[in-house]
């Protein structure tokens, strides 16, 4: 199954995720590049109401079938730019399912799902990513604590922090049009997900990990992108963004030195 959505990169949507998560970077109006990452806060999720399941996530949505376990989540992604988006441009964005692969786990069923998106500018591919979902089954037991490390901040050659408040999470939503309850509902994250609070955005992270490495490489451009998600982390908890000195790793390691997230980035 595959869909496909047109839609011109808008400045002033652009500045609202500048103004929101990346203040230290210049303003950009038309015709300036697009940053790497980027994309993901532009084609919002398209799918009717009555497409919706009860959790907020896409139940048919054109693209995977439909998957009959309760919670959906975003773990990780594989990007190439193999061009170049610039504001102002009209880009159709082509997704399609890839592999689904069902697994037993500690936790009961789940399933793997991935989808594959294409960016386009006059028919020429600019960004080509590999978006990996995680289907699970309501939770019945305490979830297992996540592995420390503190090595990971301790042994970086450069640190960012940024805490995440639910303003900034409710911003993240609206811009990618994102009903995902766990982000914006906190009866709905406690009670029936049974997470402590609200849930920060996995693409989120995703192009917060590739903004610091940006920062830390100047000049330099990133041709592909790995992004795993670990473990969650949440509304409120300061995250440090930790990098080597080439920038080609960037980890989110919440404040009990979890390591939640990582981008493995190649530079062109």
């Amino acid at each position: 199954m595959t869909t496909s959505q047109t839609q011109i990169l808008d400045a002033a949507h652009a500045e609202a995720y500048r103004s929101t998560f990346a203040a230290a970077d210049p303003m950009r109006s038309a015709g300036d590049e697009l940053p790497p990452g980027w994309e993901g806060a532009f084609f919002p999720f398209a799918v009717a109401f009555d497409d919706l399941r009860a959790d907020g996530t896409p139940a048919r949505d054109g693209i995977l079938p439909e998957i009959d376990l309760p919670r959906r989540m975003y773990a990780g992604e594989d990007t190439t730019f193999p061009g170049t988006l610039r504001l102002g441009d009209e880009v159709t964005q082509t997704a399609a399912a890839g592999a689904v692969v069902e697994k037993t786990g500690a936790s009961g069923r789940l399933v793997f799902a991935d989808i594959e998106r294409t960016f386009a500018v006059d028919g020429e591919v600019a960004v080509r990513s590999t978006w990996h979902d995680v289907f699970l089954g309501a939770p019945s037991t305490p979830a297992r604590a996540p592995r420390t490390d503190p090595a990971v901040a301790a042994g970086a050659a450069w640190l960012e922090t940024v805490a995440l408040d639910a303003r900034r999470l409710f911003r993240f939503s609206a811009l990618t049009f994102n009903t995902h309850l766990v982000h914006y509902d906190r009866r709905w994250a406690r009670e029936v997900e049974g997470l402590p609070d609200l849930l920060v955005h996995g693409p989120l992270l995703r192009i917060l990990l590739v903004d610091a490495a940006r920062r830390h490489a100047p000049g330099r451009r990133i041709g592909a992108l790995r992004v795993r998600l670990t473990a969650p982390t949440f509304v409120d908890r300061e995250i440090r963004l930790c990098g080597t000195a080439d920038a080609a790793r960037v980890v989110a390691v919440d404040p009990d030195d979890v390591a939640v997230a990582t981008a493995e980035i190649t530079f062109a």
